[in-house]
C-alpha cells in the first residue's frame, strides 16, 4: 500500500465566477450539487472508520487511516471555503446544508456503527469513480482554474485513498450482506442529496439555468453521470471478490496532473 500523505492547497476562491463549470449555469450546479455535500459528509466518514480505530492491528492499514484522516480534513475544511463563496455570490445554501445535516445526523446517530462504516466504504468507492471520470474525460477542463485545481487535488487524493474504509470493513465485518446493505444506502443518499442540491441551486438561477440545460444537452457527448458513476460503480461492488484495487486508475490521476504542470507539494503528516 503506498503512503496517503495530506496534500495542502493554495487557493483563492473569491476569484470563481458564478458560472464557473463551461461558463453554464446548469452545469454549474450540477457540480455545485455535490460539492454542497463535500464538507459533512467527509467528516462522517473519518467518524465511521475512527469509530474502528482500535480493532486495526496492521500497523500499515493504521497509517494509511491515519493518512485518509489527514485528507478527508483537507477536503472538508477546502469546501466549506467554496460554499463561503457560493453565499457571497448570493445563493442561499444554508437551507439545505441544515436539512442536509439534521437528515444525515440522524441516521448516523440511529444506524448500527459497522452499517455507518459499510455506507462509507460505498460512498468512497463511488467518488474514487467520479474522481477517475474527472481525469478519463476531461470535464475538468472547462472548469475555471481555481475549481478545477481543487476538484483534480481532491480526485486525486480519493483515487489515492479509495481502499481505506473498504479495508477497515473487510477487517471488522466482512459480511457481503452488510457491504451491500452500506450499498444500497450510499446510492439513496448520494444521488438524492447531490439532486436536491442541485435543484436547490438551479432555481436560484430562475431562467438562465433552465435555458442553459439545452446548451449543456447539445454540448460534447460524454458518459452521463448516472451510468459512468452509479450504475458501473453499482455493478462493480456487487462482486464478492470486489476490492477497490481493481479499478487500476492510480496512474490516471497523477499523470493527468504531471500533463498539466499542476504540483501538489506533499505536507507533511500530522
Amino acid at each position: 500500500m503506498s503512503p496517503i500523505v495530506p496534500r495542502d492547497l493554495d487557493v483563492d476562491f473569491a476569484q470563481v465566477p458564478r458560472h464557473w463549470m463551461a461558463n453554464n449555469p446548469t452545469a454549474t450546479a450540477i457540480a455545485n450539487g455535490v460539492n454542497l455535500l463535500f464538507p459533512h459528509g467527509e467528516r462522517f466518514f473519518v467518524r465511521s472508520v475512527k469509530h474502528f480505530l482500535g480493532e486495526i492491528d496492521d500497523p500499515e492499514l493504521r497509517a494509511a487511516i491515519k493518512g485518509f484522516f489527514g485528507q478527508e480534513g483537507h477536503h472538508a475544511r477546502e469546501h466549506d471555503r467554496v460554499n463561503a463563496t457560493l453565499r457571497a455570490q448570493g445563493f442561499e445554501i444554508d437551507r439545505f446544508l441544515d436539512r442536509y445535516k439534521q437528515i444525515s445526523a440522524w441516521l448516523e446517530a440511529h444506524n448500527p456503527a459497522k452499517l455507518n462504516l459499510a455506507i462509507t466504504a460505498a460512498m468512497e468507492h463511488f467518488t474514487a469513480i467520479l474522481a477517475e471520470g474527472a481525469f478519463a474525460h476531461n470535464t475538468l477542463d472547462q472548469a475555471a482554474p481555481e475549481m478545477r485545481a481543487l476538484l483534480a487535488w481532491h480526485a486525486a487524493e480519493e483515487i489515492e485513498h479509495k481502499a481505506v474504509a473498504f479495508d477497515v470493513l473487510q477487517t471488522v465485518d466482512p459480511s457481503y450482506l452488510l457491504r451491500i446493505v452500506g450499498l444500497g444506502y450510499a446510492t439513496i443518499l448520494l444521488s438524492g442529496f447531490w439532486l436536491w442540491g442541485a435543484v436547490s441551486l438551479l432555481r436560484q438561477e430562475r431562467r438562465a439555468g433552465f435555458l442553459s440545460w439545452r446548451q449543456l444537452r447539445d454540448g460534447p457527448r460524454r458518459e452521463p453521470v448516472v451510468r459512468r458513476v452509479f450504475l458501473r460503480g453499482i455493478r462493480q461492488y456487487l462482486a464478492r471478490d470486489f476490492h477497490p484495487s481493481h479499478n487500476a486508475n492510480d496512474q490516471l490521476a497523477s499523470g493527468w496532473l504531471a500533463a498539466r504542470g499542476m504540483s501538489l507539494p506533499a505536507s507533511e503528516a500530522a
